[in-house]
């Protein structure tokens, strides 16, 4: 681990498992990461790709809820790849370590270079994805490592689900968390590649618009869109709603099934 950085040992899904995670630098893991692995079926049992795992936390959560899944998580920033090899070794992780895998590397390699890694064609059952989001005049930060996992390259829905797809088996589920601005780039990369795509708004509260979407589709289905009905994270107060407490801490899935 870097010697100049700081980190912080948090809880996540109630005790459930832990994770390392830089303190006042790099990504930090929060709610999107929780509600990406809600969008993950009950009762998974298959092997999962975590693209752009930072420092594990989708994948993480996906392994305590579903005690029969294999998590790969794939991380190229070398700083974000050692925290979760930290978090593997504690011993609150220790029932999920044996069935979580790190793999770093860029999500974009291709062909051989992917293949190498171990990110092999038609091997997964599904693939989930919490790329960068953010245009790059907002929230500048002079933090290269937050940067990397903030600031959205062009292109990139299409490139990173271009990997998705080929290491995607037949059939495979795919889950996104974005903001809902992506959802022409994203729908245009889902094509050809994966269908059946349902599209689940999060709001903040009642009446203001949704500030995420998660989009979950399967490779090769031809299925039409479909627009799922809202989360709303927060009613009266500052606490969660009842369902967004249940997703967020692993007691749910985000589409019911």
């Amino acid at each position: 681990m870097p010697e100049a950085m700081a980190f912080t040992t948090d809880a996540f899904h109630r005790g459930r498992f832990h994770l390392v995670q830089p303190a006042g630098k790099g990504h930090r893991a929060g709610l999107d990461a929780m509600l990406l692995a809600g969008a993950v079926p009950e009762g998974f049992s298959g092997l999962l790709a975590d693209l752009g795992a930072g420092a594990g936390a989708a994948g993480f959560a996906v392994a305590a809820r579903c005690p029969q899944a294999r998590v790969v998580l794939v991380e190229r920033a070398a700083e974000m790849a050692a925290c979760a090899r930290e978090s593997l070794a504690l011993p609150e992780n220790e029932a999920l370590a044996s069935r979580i895998t790190i793999v770093e590397a860029d999500v974009e390699l291709s062909g051989r270079e992917r293949q190498s890694v171990g990110l092999t064609d038609r091997s997964f059952d599904f693939v989930v994805m919490n790329p960068p989001f953010n245009a790059a005049h907002d929230r500048a930060t002079p933090d290269t490592l937050k940067r990397q996992a903030h600031v959205m390259e062009d292109g990139l829905f299409e490139r990173w689900l271009r990997t998705a797809a080929a290491i995607a088996k037949p059939g495979a589920g795919l889950a996104i968390i974005a903001r809902p601005g992506s959802i022409a780039e994203i729908l245009s990369a889902l094509a050809g590649r994966f269908g059946s795509a349902e599209v689940l708004p999060i709001h903040p509260r009642p009446q203001v618009e949704a500030i995420r979407i998660v989009v979950r589709a399967r490779k090769g289905a031809r299925g039409g869109l479909r627009l799922q009905p809202p989360l709303i994270l927060h009613g009266e107060g500052n606490g969660f709603t009842r369902r967004a407490e249940m997703v967020i801490n692993g007691r749910a899935t985000l589409l019911g099934v």
